[in-house]
């Protein structure tokens, strides 16, 4: 009868599962996201402020609400990726609609003519800083099959070490090996008894393995499906001194769900292979939570001008990941399926230090009839970390990071003009690649642009944005030395709704 198992893997390799430079990479950026005004500004509001989600880019930006007010924000998220792997291009579409954004703001005006302070403002915020919800799908005739992944983490292990005991479930045997072994073991044992690969001598010290496919290319089918979210609630407090400064304070409380299903087949081997047909799925849930502040200050220079600056400080997440797997082949065991997405590798918990950030601000303000408004970010990837640092999988990582990442540069545009009730909007957005080579990620490059219409006591808006990136996907972080390549477009749509006390 088939049991189900949940286990905690205590001595797993970091390299080559869960816990990597993606990870880092995936919690560190923030995608564009918030109120439609915000979006349709390209963000750009670090020296304006008097929007929920500038918090995000300046804490100081509540102190220019001149009333309390409440705003609601829902978008629609559309995502088109555009693969390429040797020579074949596959087109993927995914839609999905979330409330991505609500929060508040409660201004408190001082009736103290004597005091420096005019007013002080307390906020809250939620956004959804980065929707995971995606999928694309890859395919290709290609030179490097899945027994090549299973080789290059079998090559050194004794035969013996992986051999299923006396009484024992291949199941178990599964998890006991990833716990004791660490994870090359493991997949050495799946790869194994999934059928793919064998060694040169059925003896008990033999580390050589060979596989038992047979082809000069074979036909690839992987599809990644993931879905989630990384939240932000923002507690903010503002106040804005003498007529022409203000200042900010947050703290920021991170919440993370992130799922990721990889599903590859391969077909068409040599007519002679023994394997003429197999399949290795993954599948991963990462469960977290995290904590960061920020601090900002907005000047008003005179009526037209105003700069700004602010500072975010390292996000620290702390993360549990679930990982699964499942194979099959021709040749594998008959007992494999017993080793599914029921069993579960459990790690403990660990800890990603994401980079700080800097931005300084300009805005242009035309009085009535509209602004100009301009970011600059900074912020060095090279910095990022995982932790415990004297783990030596993280080392690992954490050198691969260092070596590969570096300084990351964005510029955000945005301009608004006003025709009394109504208000024209568009913004730019330009995030340089975290990779100092360039190539493995791709700039990214956005434009966006929206309407509002007030009311007197409330606004509609609507944005729409449009993104653009290039990335080099490895399937799999071993045997897999040809990445594929995916034009990353995504296109949204918000409308927001505010009403003002």
């Amino acid at each position: 009868m088939k049991r189900y198992i949940i286990f905690i893997v205590l001595a797993v390799c970091a390299v080559g599962n869960a816990q990597n430079i993606n990870e880092v990479l995936r919690y560190s950026s923030e995608n564009l996201q918030g109120t439609a005004r915000f979006q349709a500004m390209g963000g750009a509001f670090g020296a304006l402020g008097g929007d929920l989600s500038s918090l995000n880019v300046n804490p100081a930006g509540s102190a220019v609400f001149n009333n309390s007010l409440f705003t609601v924000s829902g978008t629609t998220f559309n995502a088109n990726n555009q693969s390429s792997y040797f020579g074949t291009s596959r087109d993927t579409k995914n839609n999905t609609v979330d409330l991505n954004q609500i929060g508040g703001a409660f201004v408190f005006k001082n009736t103290d003519s004597n005091s420096d302070w005019q007013k002080f403002t307390l906020a809250f915020n939620y956004d959804v800083v980065t929707n995971f919800d995606n999928k694309y799908t890859i395919s290709g005739n290609s030179t490097q099959g899945v027994d090549g992944y299973f080789l290059s983490y079998a090559q050194g292990t004794p035969f013996g070490s992986i051999l299923l005991q006396d009484g024992e479930y291949l199941e178990e045997a599964y998890l006991d090996i990833g716990s004791a072994q660490g994870f090359s073991d493991q997949q050495t044992f799946l790869g194994y008894y999934g059928g793919i690969i064998d060694p040169i001598a059925q003896d008990d010290n033999n580390t050589d393995y060979t596989s038992n496919t047979t082809y000069n290319t074979v036909n690839q089918e992987f599809l990644r499906r993931t879905t989630g979210y990384n939240s932000k609630f923002t507690l903010n407090m503002g106040s804005q001194f003498k007529e022409n400064i203000y200042m900010g304070a947050s703290l920021n409380f991170h919440n993370v769900l992130y799922t990721k299903y990889d599903q590859l087949t391969e077909s068409g081997y040599d007519p002679t292979s023994e394997i003429q047909r197999s399949t290795y799925d993954n599948y991963l849930r990462t469960d977290g939570n995290g904590f960061s502040f920020s601090l900002g200050a907005i000047a008003k220079l005179n009526e037209i001008v105003r700069v700004g600056g602010s500072y975010q400080s390292p996000t620290w997440y702390r993360f549990e990941d679930e990982f699964s797997q499942r194979i099959n082949s021709d040749l594998a065991d008959d007992e494999i399926n017993f080793i599914d997405f029921n069993i579960v590798n459990l790690f403990e918990r660990y800890t990603v230090k994401t980079p700080g950030k800097l931005t300084g601000s300009i805005a242009v303000i035309f009085a009535k009839d509209g602004l100009l408004s301009f970011d600059y970010g900074y912020q060095d990837f090279s910095n990022a970390e995982l932790r415990p640092t004297g783990d030596p999988s993280f080392q690992t990582v954490n050198n691969q990071i260092s070596n590969t990442l570096g300084a990351v540069s964005t510029f955000r545009l945005g301009g608004e003009y006003r025709i009394k009730q109504i208000s024209l909007r568009a913004g730019y957005r330009f995030e340089q690649s975290p990779y100092t080579n360039g190539n493995t990620i791709g700039d990214l490059n956005a434009l966006s642009g929206g309407i509002g219409y007030n009311f007197g006591g409330s606004r509609l808006d609507f944005a729409l944005s449009h993104s653009q990136q290039d990335i080099s996907e490895q399937l799999f972080d071993a045997g897999f030395t040809t990445p594929a390549f995916v034009n990353r477009k995504n296109t949204n749509a918000t409308l927001s709704y505010t009403i003002n006390f």
